[in-house]
């Protein structure tokens, strides 16, 4: 300090938090920016009423979201981001037609959640939880029955994005035939995986099915009754994508009727609550929408967050834009 003057630093801009991280996450964004911590609907909306005006920045998910008429009570928004890959209830529309920036977290745990898709599907055809509460109850394995492996078995993809490209990839180290239903016929998948044009023809021909398709109106209970029944009574369902792509009702009365052999789901279409028709039955493996969460992946979704603020801040294109 000279002549008794004082240096101030820049003001950091202001960004509205609308999901829950751990501190450690939020030091990352507590360095750079004045943080609004408002992972609640009651705090969120006390937030936008009471700052709005200087909000910069806000970094949402997929499951939170970001609503137009809130992006209207922030005049000096200029970036509305999803944490992860998912960005189904972010107004995307309505934040391009207001000029604003708009960027997910698109491959940021993608292996995570792959990871974790194989880990559901072993749980499920290997019976894990099951085998485990045997065990505790005295029984040994002569008294249980067989259960399949996964080598040499047909694995249905059902959406062949970056995440389920990654699966495939985990399961092709397992032996597994490989098979996909995307839109389109996707360039970058391998020449042996066999493309199918529907869901349903995808699970005739798979013993599994993985779902990895985005969520929104357009997936709506992609998967139903009749795809169910094409898995038929020895087949297995994952779900590692959102609760919506599943219709809930139709998987608890296929499961009811013999219909199916097992299911393993992180996304629920009640979430965060439970999915009340599918916890009484014993092949049904649940997981609290803990795929994508790992320290690695969250670190790299706040990192990647930081990373497209200064993308904007410096006139360059964002790295993960919508």
């Amino acid at each position: 300090m000279m002549g008794g003057m004082k240096t101030t630093s820049p003001k950091k801009p202001l960004c509205l938090l609308l999901v829950a991280l751990a501190d450690e996450y939020k030091a990352l964004l507590h360095e750079r920016f004045e943080l609004i911590d408002a992972p609640t609907a009651a705090l969120r909306a006390a937030a936008i009423a009471q700052r709005g005006a200087e909000i910069e920045l806000v970094l949402s998910n997929g499951a939170t979201g970001l609503r137009a008429e809130e992006m209207d009570a922030m005049p000096r928004l200029r970036l509305a981001a999803a944490q992860g890959a998912g960005y189904e209830n972010l107004d995307v529309a309505a934040a391009k037609a207001r000029g604003l920036a708009v960027c997910n977290g698109a491959g940021t745990n993608d292996s995570c959640v792959a990871d974790h898709t194989l880990a559901l599907l072993l749980a499920s055809v290997r019976a894990l939880p099951q085998q485990d509460r045997a065990l505790r109850e005295g029984l040994w394995r002569d008294a249980l029955p067989l259960r399949p492996s996964l080598n040499g078995r047909r694995l249905g993809v059902l959406g062949l994005g970056t995440i389920g490209r990654k699966i495939a990839l985990r399961a092709q180290a397992f032996e597994m035939q490989i098979g996909y239903h995307n839109r389109r016929p996707r360039p970058d998948a391998a020449a042996d995986w066999a493309y199918f044009d529907s869901p349903r023809a995808l699970a005739e021909w798979a013993d599994y099915l993985v779902v990895a398709a985005p969520g929104g109106a357009d997936t709506r209970h992609i998967v139903n009754a009749e795809v169910l029944a094409a898995l038929g009574p020895q087949g297995h369902l994952v779900n590692i994508a959102r609760g919506s792509l599943v219709d809930t009702a139709a998987l608890a009365e296929a499961l009811a009727a013999g219909r199916l052999a097992g299911a393993a789901l992180d996304v629920y279409e009640s979430e965060p609550r439970p999915p009340e028709a599918l916890l009484g039955f014993a092949n049904v493996v649940l997981t609290p929408h803990i795929a994508g969460w790992s320290p690695e992946a969250i670190r790299a979704t706040v990192e990647l967050f930081i990373a497209n603020v200064q993308a904007l801040d410096q006139g360059q294109p964002l790295l993960t834009p919508l």
